[in-house]
């Protein structure tokens, strides 16, 4: 076998990504799906869930399971379905998130509830039901893998009032070390890749209102994350090249968050 493909190949890997029919989501799918993997996204759309398996059915192995991952009968749907055609899961990609903006005097309850269901209760809660199938995946030699897609946000302090979101993702992050320290006898890793700035739905109004030479001056890099960054970061988390990492907060934010 080639030497690289052993190395970070993730072909034949049962991969789920929630909140995958989009944005870096879509992107973390799109590679693992042309790397042979097969792969099961979830979100709440139906309708972008096949959106996303038509433009990825050519490339390889693509299904959807749509549902709500923030609801307990929603996370109960995802394992159930995915049970029927999986007896293992090899990679977990909890990408599902959500963010409230608004002035601190202004901050409502219902949006910081909102943000926190999805971003750190719902994410602990599948894992804590989806622990069988990766424990079934995992051996000494090739864990399996939890990957928490949390924010450089939660490294760094932003300027606009996203305070339940740089919250939950900072919990996000603590979340995972603890994980990571309970899991890593059971041979399960877990590690958080942590965007930066990327062209998601969630920047569209930021890139709008401020353009984007402003956006990315402060980044060392000079330019904002793509699809490769995010989806190649992930892929090594769950290659062999990443197996003997936990515990980490991978920053794939050109330099912003560690040079500031």
């Amino acid at each position: 076998m080639d030497y690289l493909q052993d190395l970070f190949g993730v072909a034949g890997k049962a991969v789920l990504v929630t909140g995958g029919s989009r944005g870096i989501g879509l992107a973390i799918a799109e590679g693992f799906v042309k790397s042979g993997a097969r792969v099961y996204i979830c979100s709440r759309d139906p309708a972008s869930c096949n959106n996303a398996v038509e433009q990825l059915r050519p490339y390889g192995s693509i299904a959807a399971i749509p549902c709500n991952v923030a609801s307990t009968d929603g996370r109960r749907e995802l394992v159930e379905r995915l049970q029927r055609s999986e007896s293992k899961l090899d990679v977990l990609i909890n990408n599902a998130g959500s963010l409230w903006a608004a002035p601190l005097a202004e901050y409502p309850e219902s949006g910081w509830d909102k943000v926190f269901d999805l971003n750190v209760k719902a994410t602990f809660f599948l894992i804590q039901q989806l622990l069988p199938a990766l424990e079934a995946a995992a051996k000494p030699e090739d864990p399996a893998r939890i990957i928490n897609v949390g924010s450089v946000n939660a490294i760094s302090i932003p300027t606009h009032e996203t305070y339940a979101y740089v919250s939950s993702k900072a919990a996000l992050h603590q979340l995972t070390r603890h994980l990571a320290s309970q899991l890593a006898s059971r041979h399960v890793t877990a590690n958080v890749l942590a965007p930066g700035l990327y062209p998601s739905k969630m920047q569209t109004a930021t890139i709008e209102r401020k353009g984007l030479e402003a956006l990315v001056a402060p980044i060392p890099l000079k330019r904002m994350a793509n699809d490769a960054d995010v989806a190649g970061t992930a892929i090594f988390l769950a290659s062999k090249a990443g197996a003997y990492l936990t515990g980490a907060v991978v920053p794939v934010d050109g330099g912003l968050a560690t040079t500031r």
